[in-house]
């Protein structure tokens, strides 16, 4: 795995889009702080750029500067059975095409081990949508994310999608609101 990890990373770093296990889903994810591999990401999953895209960390610091201090702060400890994305108000180094037209920014502690292996190999948030076509059903395993994508993303890291059995609840971070409950 730790091979894996070291390609997906150099991977990122060079500018790529991979494909990746999360909570409940397979994710594509570049960095965030990548224009071009952001605009190649939203067209590659025929994702309308005013939606915005969800940024996945292995721990809390690594959001700084993409997410407030007072938010950051108040981010709640990850459950692993119950993932939570949470809207936050966005730090100087959100690009606008992560934020989409949202006044807030999505954000995850991912309890998934090889996606949080993957944000400390760039020691940094990437971005995290789900690994399928905008408005079509999502890829929980490797065969599918193959056929749908295949060389059309640069790697796929192998590896299981869970605990959850799809997409993560998102809620507001200032009040609690559920803007979408998750399927744990």
């Amino acid at each position: 795995m730790r091979l894996a990890i070291t390609r997906a990373a150099d991977t990122l770093l060079a500018g790529g889009i991979v494909a990746y296990p999360t909570e409940g889903v397979f994710g594509l994810g570049c960095m965030p702080d990548m224009p071009a591999a952001l605009a190649r990401l939203l067209a590659l999953k025929r994702r309308d750029p005013s939606r915005g895209l969800i940024l996945i960390a292995s721990r809390r610091d690594q959001f700084d500067g993409f997410v407030t201090g007072d938010d950051l702060g108040k981010l709640p400890e990850p459950d692993p059975a119950a993932p939570v994305t949470w809207i936050a108000s966005p730090g100087p180094r959100t690009h606008a095409l992560v934020r989409g037209a949202n006044d807030g920014v999505a954000i995850r502690v991912t309890t998934n081990r090889v996606a949080a292996r993957l944000c400390d190999a760039v020691e940094s948030p990437i971005t995290s949508t789900s690994a399928n076509l905008s408005g079509r059903p999502v890829c929980r395993h490797g065969v599918q994310l193959r056929r749908l994508f295949g060389d059309r993303v640069d790697y796929i890291v192998p590896g299981d999608c869970g605990p959850a059995s799809g997409p993560s609840e998102i809620r507001v971070l200032a009040d609690g609101r559920i803007l979408r409950p998750g399927r744990p």
